[in-house]
């Protein structure tokens, strides 16, 4: 991990050097490619630390079409409970269809295929969305919904964490599906580049463990939230977020055998914390 932060500023560093995506004689183009490169403080999924509580280095790409048609990849480092496996990644492949409903509304309908290269087998899995945003004046506002149907990555292997730290498969084959509602607020701060940012989520999955000691939904149910603000210069955006999650120490504790820190005793990849993160778009 100590090696991160060097490949992590040079990756942003050649982010900001590109150039952006050029049109052509002043008109549309029918295709734009647009890309990130992200230093965070901590990769959080749904509220849940997929790197141990650690930092990530995160990037992505994507290719739109003047239909509205999209498809782009997104790859972050992963360690502790986000390895799913053995995996040192993660690296999601994403497709879709935005529409313009009217001038300050979109909706937005597609797939998310969740890959782990390297770790093992049946971790991967599939989740279709669809979420909705809309403007108005310096208000921004998205409310979406993702279902993953049943799947092997997502099922109840395990009954306790107990017979995860053992390795002991109570119901092994078993598939599970899950759902993940979200909404998200944006305030630009007028004459400032601050934009003050919320996120609220709650997950519905299996209340266990699946076939790699891991889960989409830890707990089963649980609450995510974030409150923070972003700060944009040019193509570099700098944010800080509070994170948290209503998962309590006893159910924690259930999970504790695939908390990687949380077994010394040192927290969990649970409670809430502070991200900051660097953002270079290009």
């Amino acid at each position: 991990m100590k090696s991160i932060p060097v490949f992590a500023a040079a990756f942003i560093v050649i982010a900001s050097a590109a150039p952006a995506f050029a049109q052509d004689g002043g008109s549309t183009p029918a295709i734009t490619l647009n890309g990130s490169a992200t230093l965070t403080s901590d990769y959080r999924f749904r509220g849940i630390s997929q790197t141990d509580r650690d930092m990530a280095i995160q990037g992505g790409l994507s290719i739109t079409h003047e239909s509205g048609l999209y498809a782009g990849a997104w790859a972050s480092n992963l360690s502790g409970w986000g390895t799913f496996g053995g995996a040192n990644m993660e690296l999601d492949l994403i497709a879709g269809y935005k529409a313009q409903l009217s001038d300050s509304a979109t909706i937005d309908v597609g797939l998310t295929w969740y890959m782990y290269p390297g770790g093992a087998d049946r971790t991967d899995f599939a989740e279709p969305f669809i979420k909705l945003t809309g403007a108005r004046g310096p208000v921004t506002l998205t409310a979406g919904v993702a279902y993953a149907p049943k799947q092997q990555a997502l099922g109840r292997w395990y009954r306790t964490g107990a017979d995860a730290a053992a390795g002991v498969y109570t119901s092994p084959g078993a598939k599970d599906d899950n759902l993940y509602l979200w909404a998200d607020g944006a305030l630009a701060i007028a004459g400032t580049p601050l934009t003050a940012k919320s996120h609220i989520g709650h997950s519905d999955g299996n209340s266990g463990l699946g076939s790699n000691a891991t889960s989409v939904a830890p707990t089963g149910r649980y609450w995510d939230w974030s409150l923070g603000a972003d700060a944009t210069w040019r193509n570099l955006t700098f944010g800080v977020s509070y994170v948290g999650t209503d998962i309590t120490r006893r159910e924690a504790a259930y999970l504790q055998p695939s908390f990687s820190k949380g077994q010394d005793g040192s927290g969990s990849i649970a409670n809430g914390t502070i991200v900051v993160a660097l953002t270079a778009s290009f």
